[in-house]
């Protein structure tokens, strides 16, 4: 099964070094997921799971005011064992959808890939903008949900894993 784990490039760092991620939250193609976004193509659902990923990776941004204003998501093939439901994997909101446990941490060495946002002033003026909007569009602002909406609009770019250091350099 294939997690995507919401990070920051400040917590990528800290991982680096010891190879271990070790986030309990990751997001994945659940069969809540599966419901909501009424689609049989693996890689929608896959796309899905990893945008829900890099809105949590806002969340971390809004709570790590010295990490870069990247949304960075790691890409890791896991056991379905390694996997636990959130919440019975009941529909909880829409931001819920896709969350799954991580049972304990991830070697960096079976991460796929990292997605991360490119490092330019527009897109990471957006992206602070998003993360300082996130906590109030969770709670229904509909203008703080437009500013996290736009963050959006920004792909993120694919990182081998071995270009890891040179994202963090």
């Amino acid at each position: 099964m294939r997690v995507y784990v919401p990070t920051t490039l400040n917590g990528l760092a800290a991982a680096h070094p010891g190879g271990v991620l070790d986030q309990s939250v990751a997001y994945a193609v659940t069969p809540a997921l599966r419901e909501w976004y009424v689609s049989d193509d693996l890689e929608e659902l896959e796309y899905a799971a990893l945008n829900r990923a890099a809105q949590a990776s806002l969340r971390l941004l809004a709570e790590d005011q010295a990490a870069p204003r990247r949304r960075v998501v790691v890409a890791v093939e896991v056991a379905d064992s390694a996997v636990a439901p959130f919440a019975g994997d009941e529909y909880q909101d829409q931001g819920s959808l896709g969350r799954v446990v991580l049972k304990g941490p991830l070697p960096l060495a079976k991460a796929a890939a990292v997605h991360a946002d490119v490092e330019d002033a527009d897109v990471t003026g957006e992206i602070a903008a998003a993360a300082e909007a996130i906590a109030a569009a969770d709670k229904g602002d509909s203008d703080a949900q437009f500013t996290v909406d736009g963050a959006e609009d920004h792909e993120l770019l694919w990182f081998a894993t071995q270009e890891i250091p040179a994202l963090l350099g």
